[in-house]
């Protein structure tokens, strides 16, 4: 990591557990809860709160992965050749409430695209939103239910979000945009 880190591995966890509690109070119980984690870190934190409500409440959570590459409004502006990730939803989400989880919420953008996705493999009965970090800045009226930490940044910084799973470390840092050429997907 060479930013500054906002949040350790152990912040990460304890963030974590934090949020598989809110989830459940929230829920009141874990009957039709389902976990879906966003192509690419969102999935291995969805899988790390459902492994939290598992150990705390003795009841598996279902989680799937969700690739939401061709519902961005973004999407010509991202690459000639998009790499798709892959989305498995193994069990049914009608009546079903789901929780999106996202390792950083920006704009909201992808979480709408998110949302679209979604609905196209049933019907939930409500949709929920976690993520590790919140950044603010949003450009549409999407707000997160569960959050990790919020951290107030300006639009010359990027929040990376660094996972065991992914990167071989745990870990969230923030750094400063080298040029205005430079500019982070949007999230």
């Amino acid at each position: 990591m060479s930013g500054r880190q906002i949040m350790t591995a152990e912040e990460i966890r304890r963030a974590t557990i934090r949020i598989s509690h809110e989830i459940v109070e929230k829920q009141a119980g874990t009957a039709d809860l389902a976990l879906v984690g966003i192509q690419r870190r969102g999935v291995p934190l969805a899988q790390r709160i459902a492994a939290a409500i598992a150990e705390n409440e003795s009841t598996p959570i279902p989680v799937g992965a969700l690739d939401i590459t061709f519902y961005r409004d973004d999407l010509s502006l991202i690459a000639q050749q998009p790499v798709v990730k892959g989305t498995a939803i193994p069990f049914d989400l009608n009546g079903a409430t789901v929780v999106l989880v996202d390792d950083v919420l920006y704009t909201g953008r992808t979480i709408r695209a998110a949302m679209d996705a979604l609905v196209d493999f049933g019907r939930p009965q409500a949709i929920r939103l976690a993520v590790l970090v919140d950044r603010g800045h949003r450009e549409l009226p999407i707000r997160a239910d569960h959050v990790g930490k919020n951290v107030p940044t300006s639009r010359e910084e990027l929040v990376r979000v660094h996972l065991e799973e992914i990167d071989g470390e745990d870990g969230v840092e923030i750094e400063r945009i080298a040029t205005a050429a430079v500019r982070e997907p949007v999230g």
